[in-house]
């Protein structure tokens, strides 16, 4: 049963699970825009299709908070407000080590190949890099582990996990980007933990919050 955090005629706020794509694909694995259209559909008795409209994405390993609209015209507004970056994500992670700096900010080229859906860092003259930003502040450190919490400038594939492990600090849990420190087995320690958004209709700004499960490595802050 997925985690309803608010909803209205508009908007779906919501916990994403771990390990739940957000979008169907050729998995047919369970997806979270199929799971609220069956929610909607079963809570307000709705025969025929039902409209989800999907604004932003949660890699499948990561959970957390996700916005999604219930109608076209919601969903329209948010993907501007996401373009113009008026709609702001905060993310939780814990990481290998301890960052040089307090708090920082960021920036990479990223490249994504399309065969083997990795990204890594290239330079700025590589013919597909994307510039990728972020800030991040550390919030506590224990058993050679930092929790940071990170403010996404550009929403690039993978880009928190690529940006901390290409500095020597992967993300706990992370198969992908740092398999030299993790074992086989453990989760991604990524969470999307705030949403700041403006109402598409009210115009209110509104901010919602999640907090990361209370499990290792979270509960060791």
């Amino acid at each position: 049963m997925i985690k309803i955090i608010f909803e209205d005629n508009h908007l779906l706020v919501v916990e994403k699970p771990v390990n739940i794509l957000s979008q169907g694909d050729d998995t047919n694995d369970k997806d979270m825009v199929n799971l609220l259209k069956q929610y909607v559909k079963e809570k307000y008795n709705k025969p025929g299709n039902v409209y989800i409209g999907l604004v932003h994405r949660l890699d499948r390993p990561v959970g957390g908070i996700m916005v999604f609209a219930k109608t076209s015209k919601a969903a329209s507004r948010l993907s501007d407000q996401v373009r113009t970056k008026t709609f702001k994500k905060t993310y939780r992670a814990v990481i290998h080590g301890d960052m040089n700096k307090k708090e920082d900010t960021l920036k990479d080229y990223l490249y994504k190949n399309k065969k083997t859906n990795m990204v890594s860092v290239v330079n700025r003259d590589h013919k597909e890099a994307k510039n990728a930003e972020l800030s991040y502040k550390t919030l506590d450190r224990k058993d050679g582990f930092s929790l940071v919490e990170i403010d996404l400038k550009t929403g690039r594939p993978h880009q928190i996990r690529v940006q901390f492990a290409s500095r020597k600090h992967p993300l706990f849990g992370d198969q992908r980007y740092g398999q030299n420190v993790n074992k086989v087995g453990q989760q991604i320690a990524l969470w999307s933990y705030k949403l700041e958004i403006i109402h598409p209709t009210t115009k209110e700004k509104m901010e919602f919050t999640c907090e990361p499960p209370k499990e290792y490595p979270w509960n060791l802050f």
